[in-house]
């Protein structure tokens, strides 16, 4: 069993793969970097990592979950969280709760600040999870799989557009 412990202070942080980090324009506004914990402490049901921004980026674009619920702990710095309609003001020692839903609970944590934004972010893992994106009307369907075991279907991973959505008999 891996030990059920580990330090914030020795969470490695890494960055996105190339293929999954955002391109062109698009890059100045992103800093997509974190710390994964879950795995190395052995949790089962939920996700832990250590996100960490650089001032004037952002992590991810502002998006809902339909199934997964998370949880944002902010451990140094201020921003700002984009949620639904609404703007709040972020800093050191906020608990930020984005549940399920849609645009309502669409979310965004900005660094508006002069140093680095580090927060945990929790959520529970589930088989299969849709994402939708306010912004730019995508939506993401997403289904781990886990090619090493025999039992598990390979991964699903489909972004597209709600305005472009096939009939269900299509090619039938």
């Amino acid at each position: 069993m891996t030990k059920p412990i580990l330090n914030i202070a020795d969470v490695v942080i890494q960055t996105a793969d190339p293929s999954h980090a955002p391109k062109g324009d698009t890059a100045k506004h992103y800093d997509i970097r974190w710390g994964e914990i879950a795995s190395q402490i052995g949790a089962r049901k939920l996700g832990y990592n250590l996100t960490v921004v650089a001032p004037g980026k952002r992590n991810c674009p502002f998006h809902s979950h339909r199934v997964e619920e998370e949880m944002f702990f902010i451990l140094e710095g201020s921003g700002e969280l984009r949620y639904g309609n609404a703007c709040y003001p972020i800093k050191t020692g906020d608990v930020i709760a984005c549940p399920t839903g849609g645009p309502e609970t669409a979310h965004q944590i900005i660094n508006t600040g002069e140093v680095e934004l580090r927060y945990l972010a929790v959520s529970n893992q589930s088989e299969a999870e849709i994402c939708e994106y306010p912004d730019s009307g995508k939506y993401l369907a997403f289904a781990p799989g886990n090619p090493s075991t025999d039992n598990l279907p390979r991964q699903l991973r489909v972004i597209g557009r709600h305005d472009e959505s096939l009939d269900y008999w299509d090619g039938e």
